[in-house]
């Protein structure tokens, strides 16, 4: 093999496993499974890790842009499956504020875990979800269907967004996660199946200023047909699901 030949073939070799090739690192896509795994860390409960094969946490934190360091607002924390990933995810320099917007002990007692100190319960309302200004992402997830329907006041959702806004640093990532309604359908299934319509949720967050980003298809499940309630066994845990990426602007 002649030398140019060769110092081809060995800077391919070494490009395929990230290492630096005459002084130039190469950066290489990270694999799902290589983001799964850097989610999962000690500390966290057997039932999450259980959910991870559905829920894809690496592949969630990557998408929200959350590195070490960072501070994340988490809007209805529930059993803390988000709250446990972001809490290793961003380390001991960062921060986990797990807001509740109703009486609940549940953010209490994942701060209170041993590992979390960088965890804390704020108890929040609509339209104050953390104090302003400190957050590099806000997080909400399978519950934005929740800020909607006839069991809460009509403008809980745009204040919520509002909130988010205004917790974040310009710059700032919100990310909405939730189960899918069927295209089009709107506010519609929001009490009945606990789903809804990623545009209807597109166009309110806007509406408070935000900046498309994107969207992650990791979540989507075409063999869920949106008929069904997310709790019902035929189809829990499995549900079609988006994810969008918002920016504030700055």
């Amino acid at each position: 093999m002649s030398r140019p030949a060769l110092l081809r073939s060995t800077s391919y070799f070494f490009a395929a496993f990230g290492i630096a090739v005459a002084g130039v690192a190469v950066a290489l896509p990270v694999t799902p499974a290589q983001a799964q795994v850097a989610a999962v860390e000690p500390g966290r409960p057997a039932a999450d890790k259980a959910q991870d094969v559905n829920r894809k946490p690496g592949m969630m934190v990557k998408f929200a842009r959350i590195k070490r360091g960072d501070t994340v607002v988490e809007i209805l924390p529930g059993e803390g499956y988000f709250t446990r990933i972001f809490s290793n995810a961003v380390g001991p320099k960062g921060k986990v504020y797990a807001t509740e917007l109703r009486a609940s002990e549940g953010a209490k007692a994942i701060a209170a875990e041993p590992g979390r100190g960088n965890v804390e319960a704020y108890a929040g309302k609509p339209g104050d979800i953390a104090p302003a200004g400190v957050a590099d992402v806000v997080w909400t997830s399978r519950n934005y269907h929740d800020l909607k329907g006839p069991k809460v006041p009509a403008d809980t959702a745009e204040q919520v967004n509002k909130a988010a806004f205004a917790a974040l640093k310009p710059g700032g990532y919100y990310v909405v996660l939730d189960h899918s309604a069927a295209a089009g359908s709107g506010l519609r299934d929001v009490d009945t199946l606990h789903r809804i319509d990623a545009e209807a949720v597109k166009a309110e967050v806007l509406a408070a200023g935000f900046v498309f980003e994107g969207a992650s298809p990791m979540l989507v499940n075409k063999a869920d047909a949106h008929t069904l309630p997310v709790f019902d066994d035929a189809i829990k845990g499995r549900t079609d699901q988006f994810v969008l990426r918002f920016k504030k602007p700055g």
